[in-house]
């Protein structure tokens, strides 16, 4: 895999930011996209558009088998055992809230127990909590290491018999860590708990492999992984899916309809309700393909070299904090330059051209955990390479000199 020759592909690189060539970094909140994804989505527009399982005509035709395919594609991409285990959805967001609107609330009750971990995302925090206040179950943590990491002694500790879920997400958004989240579901499976992967940050950077990882759920989006915004999918378990009920209702996800009663499709389209994200299933089948041809496991070894590098040039600077561990991470570097405000640094950075994220990361508990209100986070992507490093250290090297009183 060559960063350079990929990076010719997206064409959303190819500018200048404040006089400056972008260094894009912010991978972790969003990919950019390469003209393979651009185009499909276009094509489509131009060429097939219509709705899906309705039309008997070519373009309905077109349509229906490339919004299916892209399903088999997802399905083939996870290591699925059906495309019937995929249900399209906006993004990881609404694939969580599908399985806590209607799994888990139908499964749990007074003094349950949904486990989870203190460095979960909003999206992975709020539908478990709403969960809760509905059905009167509890919620535990597992407790995190100093270092950011997960204990297996301490995930046995936490799971008991009154556990219904054990919600985890597989790699942190802020602390880049990598979490155990197979021998996390065996510990679950054994207590009968059901296991939800939040794979929104893993799913663009490693293989993943449903059935290898044993989860029962799995939810990531397209956008962070060279695909469009507005896509995702959950993978479910066909037993699980199959009893779940639908939380949308409205066209192309009945089977019947009567004035005072109405069936369902089967999974995985009883919960597609109404014209799917078409355009964006197209987009997202484009993005496999593309990640799929520069190889999974070559993304991941690239963007473990490259937040290694990363972790020791920022570590090298005076007054900077690096959180997380630095092994075992996934290519990002989570920071705080001494007391300056990491908006005040992402602001800084970005007249150098150079686009980062600052803010809480939807990880408002996991802040507190830390004992900051935010934090600087540097992410990186397979058309990332050591010299956007060093723009980065450049710039950071700036910004200290500019708020020199504010490094202690």
């Amino acid at each position: 895999m060559n960063p350079l020759e990929l990076r010719k592909q997206f064409p959303i690189l190819h500018q200048e930011i404040n006089g400056h060539p972008l260094v894009y970094l912010d991978n972790a909140a969003t990919s950019q996209k390469p003209q393979s994804v651009i185009d499909a989505v276009k094509r489509y527009y131009e060429r097939d558009n219509s709705n899906v399982h309705r039309g008997v005509h070519t373009l309905g035709s077109r349509a229906t088998d490339a919004y299916e395919g892209a399903r088999e594609k997802v399905a083939k991409f996870l290591n699925a055992s059906s495309a019937q285990e995929i249900v399209f959805t906006r993004g990881t967001t609404a694939a969580l809230n599908l399985v806590a609107s209607s799994y888990a609330r139908s499964v749990c009750g007074e003094g349950d127990e949904i486990v989870l971990t203190p460095m979960e995302h909003h999206s992975n925090l709020i539908p478990w909590q709403q969960v809760a206040k509905a059905t009167g179950a509890v919620l535990k943590y597992i407790p995190m290491q100093p270092n950011g990491t997960i204990s297996m002694t301490d995930v046995e500790a936490t799971i008991t018999s009154r556990a219904k879920i054990v919600s985890v997400m597989y790699v942190s958004n802020v602390l880049g860590v990598i979490n155990p989240v197979k021998e996390i579901a065996e510990a679950a499976h054994r207590h009968g708990a059901v296991m939800v992967v939040d794979g929104a940050q893993s799913t663009p950077h490693m293989n993943v492999d449903v059935r290898e990882l044993d989860c029962d759920f799995y939810a990531f989006s397209g956008h962070k992984m060279c695909g469009p915004t507005g896509i995702g999918a959950l993978y479910g378990k066909k037993a699980l899916l199959d009893r779940m009920e639908p939380v949308e209702f409205g066209g192309e996800m009945i089977d019947f309809v009567d004035l005072y009663e109405s069936t369902w499709k089967e999974a995985p389209w009883k919960f597609e309700g109404g014209t799917p994200i078409i355009a964006g299933a197209v987009g997202l089948a484009a993005a496999i393909d593309f990640l799929t041809e520069a190889g999974l496991d070559a993304i991941d070894e690239h963007e473990g070299r490259l937040a290694g590098y990363a972790y020791d040039r920022l570590s090298e600077i005076e007054g900077i904090t690096v959180f997380g561990p630095k092994e075992g991470r996934v290519g990002l570097v989570t920071f705080n330059l001494g007391d300056v405000h990491p908006h005040d640094v992402a602001t800084v950075l970005d007249t150098e051209g150079i686009a980062i994220r600052a803010g809480h990361h939807c990880c408002q508990p996991l802040m507190r955990k830390l004992e900051v209100s935010a934090t600087a986070r540097a992410s990186f992507y397979l058309y990332n390479t050591e010299d956007d490093v060093e723009r980065l250290v450049t710039a950071l090297q700036k910004t200290k000199e500019f708020f020199g009183h504010a490094i202690g």
